[in-house]
């Protein structure tokens, strides 16, 4: 029987790698993409040479992919032919020298603090579903969380007496992080009401109003409505993430603490901050300084 090397790969990065969960299906997304394409051109996955690789991003370019998806696709065949070459499958890796595409630099978007301030202020905090949307924004804004993790997070995770959260990152990774003064009262007080449901057997943190752990999408529609709310319409649970950081830095936090707060593989993926609040300092020297525009 013919090894299928592609669910070899995707079973490598999923147990091996520990990919997280979003990141596995998007490699599985892309490489089924070439896979579908060999079969179409009558082609063996393996033996495909630089020039293929090239006609297969050519016809996908029908589906007029962002350059973030097309270089999310070429880093994907990369990696499935790295492992190929050291598998000894093949003796040269045909997508090591396939060029990415120019993308805009991104910047991510952060609210300031007046912003944040308003948006932790929204919930009604005299109901049970409001207790809990607020402290679930003073987490997200106080520990830089992604949406996954605030998602995940059980009962254990926190100590409160101590201010520290432990938290599973990607990659199934661990991390503690400080928790503010301000997000621990919010906790405590949202556990109160927590511990009222004795028939809860789960232990996550944050559940829905069925009792069941809360989901990404209730996270995102919670954030969405009250950043509505205060004439921000286009931000998401990452923009408090984003917050997170980008204030963290703007008050000169030492650039590895942050990329240690924030779970970051890579400082590289953290500097992106920096260029936030050099952007910021920018703008504030050309408002008021008075030969900034001579």
């Amino acid at each position: 029987m013919k090894r299928d090397l592609v669910k070899e790969y995707l079973l490598f990065l999923q147990v091996e790698k520990g990919l997280a969960k979003n990141s596995f299906e998007s490699y599985q997304r892309d490489l089924m993409k070439l896979v579908k394409w060999c079969e179409k051109n009558n082609y063996d996955v393996v033996q495909l040479s630089r020039q293929d690789l090239r006609e297969f991003l050519i016809d996908l370019s029908a589906e007029k992919l962002s350059p973030t998806s097309v270089n999310r696709l070429i880093s994907a065949m990369r990696g499935f032919y790295k492992f190929l070459q050291f598998d000894r499958h093949i003796s040269k890796n045909p997508a090591e020298d396939l060029q990415s595409q120019q993308t805009t630099a991104y910047l991510p978007k952060f609210l300031n603090r007046d912003e944040i301030e308003r948006l932790l202020a929204e919930p009604d905090v005299s109901g049970e579903i409001g207790l809990r949307d607020r402290a679930i924004l003073e987490t997200m804004y106080a520990c830089g969380l992604r949406v996954s993790e605030v998602c995940s997070l059980q009962i254990s995770d926190i100590e409160l007496d101590a201010g520290i959260l432990t938290c599973m990152g990607k990659g199934n990774k661990t991390r503690k992080v400080p928790i503010g003064k301000s997000a621990v009262e919010w906790l405590k007080s949202y556990l109160v009401q927590r511990r009222k449901k004795e028939n809860l057997e789960i232990q996550n943190l944050f559940v829905s109003k069925y009792g069941r752990p809360i989901s990404r999408e209730g996270v995102f529609k919670l954030v969405k409505e009250y950043g509505t709310k205060i004439g921000r319409e286009d931000i998401s649970p990452h923009t408090l993430r984003h917050s997170f950081a980008t204030h963290l830095v703007q008050n000169s936090a030492d650039i590895r603490s942050v990329q240690q707060m924030l779970g970051h593989a890579d400082i590289s993926t953290t500097q992106i901050y920096t260029h936030i609040t050099d952007q910021h300092l920018r703008k504030t020297y050309e408002k008021f300084h008075p030969r900034a525009k001579n």
